[in-house]
């Protein structure tokens, strides 16, 4: 939970009661929580003010923190595949070493504006691609055009995201062998471990990574007819 989140939790009234009073161990919690939120703001603000002054560290601790990220929570879901993601990655970082300069400080971090350029490469990379697209280009344009103006921190970014991936996910489920949609469903919407997954399907753990490959094949097989019918 961010900062704002437990301020509003510890001192939001419930309907049809007083204004609770806090605990000094709840105040400290609170207060603790808001100091370090701020101390991150300031660490990270020095970095981009370096970072824009040509200093390729603070550049580097900046990707290596938001960097995973930008990988699981933009890259990958878009474009659907290890090698695409990781590819855009590395464009992602290339664009950005090229950019820094054009950034401007918002009270939100760094985060949005890197979250940016890589929903931009994404689009050049699904515009290139013919088969297997989780979204087309006119779905992260509009993406784009929503949280560029929401004022969102990296969390909550971070959270839309990886709902709208599982979403259009969910969408396509029904267009597979109900077994295959199950483990998907499972191991990618629900997030289960394995073993989890594998003992909801009543097989190995072995048996249940088959199957999920042959489920996300099927997927993308969907995917590529999706395509070729628009």
């Amino acid at each position: 939970m961010n900062p704002a989140g437990a301020l509003a939790q510890t001192f939001s009234p419930r309907v049809g009661s007083r204004l609770p009073i806090p605990t000094r161990s709840e105040s400290c919690k609170v207060i603790a929580l808001l100091e370090l939120a701020e101390s991150s703001r300031i660490e990270e603000r020095a970095l981009c003010e370096q970072a824009r002054g040509g200093s390729r560290h603070a550049l580097g601790v900046l990707l290596e923190r938001h960097g995973p990220r930008l990988y699981r929570s933009v890259l990958l879901p878009r474009l659907g595949s290890v090698d695409a993601a990781e590819e855009a990655l590395s464009v992602t970082y290339t664009k950005v070493i090229e950019r820094f300069s054009q950034f401007e400080w918002q009270d939100v971090g760094v985060y949005p504006w890197l979250r940016m350029v890589a929903l931009r490469v994404a689009i050049d990379m699904l515009r290139l691609r013919k088969r297997e697209v989780l979204f087309e280009p006119s779905d992260l344009e509009r993406q784009m055009n929503h949280s560029g103006q929401s004022g969102a921190t990296p969390e909550e970014l971070e959270e839309h995201d990886l709902a709208a991936a599982k979403q259009r996910v969910a969408a396509l489920l029904d267009r597979v062998h109900p077994r295959y949609a199950s483990a998907i469903r499972l191991r990618v919407l629900e997030c289960r471990s394995r073993d989890e997954a594998a003992e909801q399907l009543g097989v190995t753990v072995a048996t249940f990574d088959v199957v999920l490959h042959r489920a996300l094949s099927a997927l993308r097989k969907v995917l590529s007819q999706t395509v070729e019918g628009a």
